[in-house]
């Protein structure tokens, strides 16, 4: 077997290589006698079949085989001859002229093709120490856990219909029907029947719940509203449009108790047991958001430090990925994104960063010999099934028969822990805020920019949590019951 380089250009290789008819033929011949003695044919005995009634009968699949095992060989012989590290599967290219493979199959012609890899860059890893993060601290106080509580009972508290002309108030709950239209024609998604919808609430858009303040049962009202610009409905973003509306009931609200009767609405076994369990909640929530914050600013400082050729098929496979999950959530969002060159570029910087941070990840990890137990895995793969009640034993049998699916468990675990070891040696400030202070940076972060198109500004915002490598936890938005619900922001 012969290779011969003919290209080393950045990260590119190219390689051409000859395997002899000479070669094939004795891989051929070697080929066939190993089989010959497992192969029973009727009328001979067990190992004494001929080696011409073996040809006949297998020869063309042996050398097909021969043929497989051969460009193995040459791709082992490539990597081990280069010492590098392949960034995707090596491209083939063969000749095609059938003439000449039909030559090569039957053991009169070389076998000539050419194989191109991407490599790994190398990548020297830098001093992490003088990275600075700020890791935020807050203290779940009983103003916060109370806060909790009494969103919790207002959620699940009743409403009782009041007397028959009762005007309706802010915190009532209204029974409605309705019909929306835009000069005068109905649109698709502004027609319900029997919806509720709670005055104040901020449910339906801006404007809509105000002119139902004061409605008593029976009446018929016409609401006039105008779409916010940044609608999700592009149809409807900025439209003038009318609702007939129906009140069919005027409820009011329950009062809010915080007692054992709440506690097992939600599985617990008393009031006291519901506040411990809504502490340790939002003292989760608090820790989670504010390692993820300075998750965040880690990789934005690795993100800084380094720079070095990407692996163009890495970029691909991952701008692909990143192109399809923003698709998907703004069709699940009502919304659109142009396919253009100048979102095509904006998506794939954030791939080229996501490509460049997990090489980085991955050689930090792999220099400090980070490991990832299998009871981790074992553990977070538990935690994936439950997450299909019912189903958890197919589950953890896909994961289980499926590597490329468990090594999907494995990496994020095998991150996480990088990451835990390079915020060990930077430089770590700890600042403490309140609740309410994280909560609205969280807002804000969530929020769009302002000099951002509305129509991919929630898609971006999406991608962008996605640079890090931390999983996307969102969850996709319950259908609307109208246009008229207000866009999540």
């Amino acid at each position: 077997m012969q290779v011969t380089q003919t290209l080393n250009e950045g990260l590119k290789r190219q390689f051409k290589v000859v395997v002899s008819a000479a070669d094939l033929a004795s891989r051929f011949e070697t080929e066939l006698e190993s089989i010959r003695g497992k192969v029973n044919l009727n009328g001979f005995r067990p190992g004494k079949v001929p080696t011409a009634h073996i040809k006949r009968m297998y020869g063309k699949s042996v050398m097909g085989e021969v043929v497989q095992n051969a460009v193995a060989d040459a791709q082992k012989k490539i990597i081990d001859e280069q010492g590098v590290k392949l960034a995707g599967e090596p491209k083939l290219t063969f000749s095609e002229d059938q003439d000449l493979f039909e030559k090569v199959y039957s053991g009169k012609a070389d076998l000539d093709f050419a194989v191109e890899v991407e490599v790994l860059p190398v990548i020297e890893i830098k001093d992490h120490s003088g990275i600075s993060l700020t890791r935020q601290v807050v203290e779940t106080t009983d103003a916060d856990v109370q806060e909790t509580l009494e969103r919790m009972a207002a959620a699940t508290r009743s409403f009782v219909e009041r007397e028959e002309k009762a005007k309706a108030q802010d915190g009532d709950q209204l029974v409605i029907d309705f019909l929306g239209t835009i000069d005068g024609v109905a649109f698709d998604g502004g027609t319900a029947e029997g919806a509720e919808l709670v005055l104040g609430s901020g449910q339906f858009i801006p404007g809509f719940e105000e002119q139902l303040v004061g409605a008593k049962k029976g009446d018929k009202k016409t609401v006039k509203v105008t779409f916010p610009a940044d609608y999700g409905a592009e149809h409807l973003a900025g439209k003038d449009a009318e609702f007939a509306v129906t009140v069919q009931a005027v409820r009011a609200p329950g009062e809010i108790t915080i007692d054992d009767e709440l506690a097992r609405k939600f599985g617990l076994e008393n009031a006291e047991s519901l506040t411990r369990a809504v502490k340790t909640s939002l003292d989760e929530e608090h820790k989670d958001i504010a390692r993820q914050r300075t998750k965040r600013q880690l990789l934005d400082a690795l993100d800084s430090l380094y720079s070095f050729e990407l692996p163009q098929n890495m970029v691909e496979d991952e701008f692909q990925s990143v192109w399809r999950q923003v698709q998907a959530d703004t069709a699940r969002a009502g919304e659109t994104i142009e396919d253009n060159e100048e979102n095509r570029a904006e998506y794939r910087k954030i791939a080229e960063r996501r490509v460049r941070l997990g090489l980085v990840l991955s050689e930090v990890g792999q220099k400090a010999d980070v490991k990832v137990e299998d009871a981790e895995v074992t553990q977070a793969l538990l935690l994936r099934a439950r997450q299909f009640p019912g189903q958890e034993k197919q589950v953890l049998e896909y994961y289980r028969n499926n590597p490329q699916a468990l090594a999907e468990i494995r990496a994020p675990l095998f991150e996480e822990k990088v990451v835990d070891l390079i915020i060990g040696g930077a430089k770590v400030e700890e600042k403490s805020i309140t609740r309410a202070e994280l909560m609205a940076e969280e807002g804000e972060e969530a929020a769009p920019a302002k000099e951002e198109k509305p129509k991919k500004a929630a898609a971006k915002k999406k991608a962008e949590k996605a640079e890090d490598g931390a999983e996307d936890e969102a969850k996709a938005e319950k259908p609307k019951k109208a246009p008229a619900k207000k866009k999540a922001e």
